[in-house]
């Protein structure tokens, strides 16, 4: 989980140096192998959220700057969403990688609570209609989505605001190269304070993948 923090930050750090905690250095205790440390550069936050504007251009940046090592949807180590790791291994196919991706989350959930066999019925259903209707389009009839790197977690708790520079500090991701729309999975939920209007910010400057009629129906799927 460390390494893939780590890396996580590191791949950051790549493409916004004044806008994250720049990782220093992970490994686990000499006295008790079970425990993990990672270390980053200090960063003194305000708690303040950023304004739509100021996360978007953040974000934009971070989109429009960065690519894929291999042109494939994944990243070179395992991450971690919590303690749900994610499916990283490169793929060529966007629809391919995310349905792996949730076909693990929904093992994950079952490792904890238990087999669910109507679940899994609806879920079955689920992978053979949505996932191809709402993912299928971005990469056939000559459309086309690029691999960039995306924070995998953000939300309002892991965006603050420096205390000198007062610029967007990222922290706490979970990195992988994916269709830039899966980072603003988590603006769907209302609990969060980066709401909708962050979503409606981020579209005004960079424009939502063709088909442009079935964004808000790929953020409801990527918010699961």
């Amino acid at each position: 989980m460390a390494l893939g923090e780590f890396e996580s930050q590191k791949a950051l750090a790549q493409y916004l140096p004044n806008n994250t905690a720049a990782p220093l250095a992970f490994g686990t205790f000499e006295l008790d192998p079970s425990k993990s440390f990672f270390l980053t550069t200090y960063r003194e936050l305000k708690e303040k959220t950023p304004d739509p504007s100021q996360l978007v251009e953040i974000l934009a940046k971070l989109h429009n700057s960065s690519s894929s090592p291999t042109g494939k949807f994944g990243f070179h180590v395992t991450t971690f969403n919590g303690h749900v790791p994610l499916r990283n291994e490169w793929c060529d196919s966007w629809e391919e990688w995310y349905s792996r991706q949730l076909r693990s989350d929904i093992e994950w959930e079952h490792s904890v609570r238990g087999p669910d066999a109507e679940f899994d019925r609806v879920a079955e259903e689920f992978f053979k209609k949505v996932i191809p209707r709402l993912l299928r389009p971005l990469q056939s009839g000559g459309r086309t989505i690029r691999p960039v790197l995306v924070h995998g977690d953000m939300w309002h708790g892991n965006a603050q605001i420096d205390l000198d520079t007062d610029q967007v500090i990222l922290f706490d991701s979970c990195c992988c190269y994916a269709h830039n729309e899966l980072e603003l999975h988590m603006m769907r939920q209302p609990r969060y304070r980066f709401t909708q209007e962050y979503v409606n910010r981020y579209k005004e400057v960079i424009r939502p993948s063709e088909p442009v009629e079935d964004f808000d129906d790929r953020n409801a799927l990527y918010a699961m």
